[in-house]
């Protein structure tokens, strides 16, 4: 049997991961093989050296086709950085009668309008996300398929990236032989590895805290609300450590990772760390109490940050599920208790753990991962649960038969794939030959 295989490539500023996975027979994802490598030409999100960011590539493809024993020649990619934007924008089209249905394909057409509106100079759509629609001035419709109606509006989601960010992501895959099938923001990717459907029902803030940037993507209603990216993540902790305790880079990551904490009243005073000192000089003492006020600091205006992104989306009072925190962030010790300090808000770290199933590969269940599998997943579903409500209710509808492996019924059929792509939308630069044959 030829079964679907999905490979996710996060290009990270810390790491660069590739994941292979599979759905299994009990609909859930399994991971066959996972590949990574130092990032060292990721600066904030954004390439800033191609060649370097395309060797690392190369490395990591390379290990996770050894491990899954699959060859990988097609990726979904993320794409996250401090010029991703988001706005709202309302539009609308006039169909020519009343009397017929209101279908999938004016959704479509609806949708694919978005992509037409005038963004920033140096900036293109990449995401087009609806939030409700309205039918004849009927409005908050979540579902007007079916509906009889002459004029469909919709509130959209709409996100930007730098055109010229997308090309150097572009051009670092493909000169590392591949080709990318989608480009997702790397937030929208986390949250279908560590949310449920009912969370993002009830109201969610997702934070995902990389190296280089902390994401957010708040949902409510099980629609995605609000995005934004904050220029600060794991990485200037790391900075301040080294600066603060005057150690070298690589000491100040192993500092903070094995004895970093972010509430200092919970670190001892007594307590220190011993640095090997440089070309023979003599070790350096450093106090896990210092430690603990250095990474605090930063944290607390990352999370204040991240507290007004929550505020300025207007859905603070909505939030019934609260905090999520993932990524690598997330991984410090007692960060959940000081998010909960600082926002008033329940919060819980997330484990990408939400849809896996039994993988060859343990330490996918990290938080580090969720990106990854995230971008994984976004290969077997859509963004927009909807879609898979409106597909089935069309199969339903027109009882498509079996015949010679193609299926056959009184209705032009709809391709999951198209509607996904709309909802996923490659940019122009990322269009390949088959345009065409896509329906775009």
């Amino acid at each position: 049997m030829n079964e679907k295989i999905v490979v996710g490539l996060d290009i990270g500023t810390t790491k660069i991961c590739a994941m292979v996975g599979r759905i299994n027979e009990y609909g859930k994802l399994e991971i066959l093989g996972v590949g990574k490598a130092n990032s060292d030409g990721v600066k904030e999100g954004i390439v800033s050296n191609i060649h370097k960011t395309t060797d690392s590539i190369i490395q990591a493809i390379e290990e996770a086709e050894k491990n899954s024993d699959i060859k990988i020649g097609v990726v979904n990619v993320g794409i996250a950085g401090k010029h991703i934007k988001s706005f709202r924008h309302r539009g609308s089209i006039t169909r020519s009668s009343d009397n017929d249905e209101i279908t999938l394909e004016d959704l479509n057409r609806l949708t694919n309008d978005m992509y037409r509106i005038v963004t920033e100079p140096g900036t293109e759509i990449i995401h087009v996300m609806p939030q409700h629609y309205i039918v004849d001035y009927e409005e908050n419709i979540k579902d007007p398929v079916g509906m009889a109606g002459v004029k469909l509006e919709a509130d959209f989601h709409i996100i930007t990236a730098q055109t010229n960010a997308i090309k150097n992501i572009k051009r670092a895959v493909e000169r590392a032989g591949l080709q990318i099938e989608n480009l997702i923001l790397e937030p929208l990717a986390s949250s279908m590895a560590v949310l449920s459907e009912e969370e993002k029902e009830a109201g969610i803030a997702l934070v995902d805290i990389g190296g280089g940037t902390t994401d957010i993507a708040i949902f409510y209603d099980g629609i995605i609300r609000h995005t934004a990216v904050i220029p600060f993540g794991g990485d200037i902790i790391t900075s301040d450590i080294k600066h603060g305790c005057q150690v070298l880079d690589n000491q100040a990551e192993l500092l903070k990772v094995k004895f970093g904490n972010t509430l200092s009243e919970e670190a001892t005073e007594s307590e220190v760390v011993s640095i090997p000192g440089i070309r023979g000089r003599t070790p350096k003492e450093i106090s896990i109490k210092n430690l603990a006020r250095i990474i605090e600091a930063r944290m607390e205006e990352i999370i204040e940050l991240v507290h007004s992104e929550i505020m300025k989306s207007g859905y603070a009072n909505r939030l019934a599920g609260g905090v999520v925190i993932t990524g690598g962030g997330a991984q410090l010790l007692n960060l959940q208790p000081l998010f909960e300090l600082k926002t008033g808000l329940d919060t819980r770290i997330g484990y990408p753990n939400e849809y896996l199933g039994k993988s060859r590969e343990e330490m996918v269940k990290l938080p580090m991962y969720a990106t990854t599998m995230g971008l994984v997943l976004a290969g077997f579903k859509t963004i927009d649960e909807r879609e898979e409500n409106y597909l089935k209710n069309a199969h339903q509808a027109y009882a498509p038969t079996q015949t010679g492996g193609k299926q056959v019924t009184g209705k032009p059929q709809v391709s999951k794939g198209d509607f996904f792509s709309n909802i996923i939308r490659k940019t122009k630069e990322l269009l390949i030959d088959d345009f065409d044959e896509r329906n775009y």
